[in-house]
């Protein structure tokens, strides 16, 4: 009988529960054999048992080994267990270089059965990118660019007179006026105004960020007139969806940049 086993049968004796069991089984007595030679005093030495208890547990000890194949299956499962020890002792003993040429077959079924796989599973073709459409700029043209860009991130940001105080002003730019406006007359301590001193560079005038000068389109024969070594396409919000599709189609074929593609 296993620990379960025997714990089942202490916790059928009426004053013994499972903690108690365990106390007895961890002490030693882990058999019906054992419980049944056992002396009284070693049994109520346990913590938790009296004497009462220890007689009761050798008194019904003795009846499960007098039942009808009581003793024949304890000596039954003492055979099991001894085979299964005699067994685990030759799988140890088991020579050293036939558990290498069994270790070296299964990973050589393992590599084959991963080559199946990688052979099966497709690979995604992956999409050809496209390189970006730039324009030709001259080297004057490009240092108006970076200029220009360099000064924007200096730039400040310009709001409305009065935009903190109420709510319905907004920040978008408004010139101040007012006979005795301060933000008008340029005092210290106050927003800055738009000025022609923030002006970028005249070459860069007007261009994209990319250097693209914008051309708005809302026909297909309006990129007829557009050059893509300097211009760029910017289709017209009142386009339609069909004619934007066949615009951007013609760009492409053309060469010519389109700014606001989108997803289409």
């Amino acid at each position: 009988m296993g620990s379960e086993d025997i714990i089942k049968f202490l916790t059928s004796i009426q004053g013994i529960g499972k903690a108690k069991a365990e106390t007895i089984v961890k002490s030693g007595f882990n058999s019906i054999e054992k419980l049944k030679e056992a002396d009284i005093k070693e049994l109520s030495s346990i913590k938790g048992i009296s004497e009462e208890l220890a007689k009761k547990i050798k008194e019904e000890a003795e009846k499960q080994l007098l039942r009808p194949g009581g003793a024949e299956a304890v000596k039954k499962e003492e055979g099991v267990r001894e085979k299964k020890t005699e067994e685990k002792a030759e799988e140890k003993e088991e020579k050293p270089e036939e558990k290498k040429e069994e270790v070296a077959e299964e990973v050589k079924e393992e590599a084959e059965e991963k080559e199946v796989k990688e052979e099966k599973v497709e690979k995604p073709e992956k999409k050809k990118v496209k390189p970006k459409i730039k324009p030709k700029l001259t080297s004057e043209l490009k240092d108006a660019l970076e200029k220009r860009k360099i000064r924007k991130e200096k730039e400040p940001t310009f709001r409305r007179q009065e935009w903190f105080r109420y709510k319905r002003l907004g920040e978008c730019w408004r010139r101040p006026k007012g006979l005795h406006s301060k933000m008008r007359k340029g005092l210290k301590y106050r927003p800055p105004r738009v000025k022609i001193g923030y002006r970028g560079p005249k070459l860069a005038r007007n261009l994209h960020p990319s250097g693209f000068e914008e051309v708005m389109v809302y026909r297909v024969e309006d990129l007829e007139k557009i050059n893509p070594e300097r211009q760029a396409a910017r289709i017209g919000g009142t386009v339609g969806t069909r004619k934007r599709i066949e615009i951007i189609r013609r760009a492409d074929e053309l060469g010519i940049k389109v700014l606001n593609r989108g997803e289409l």
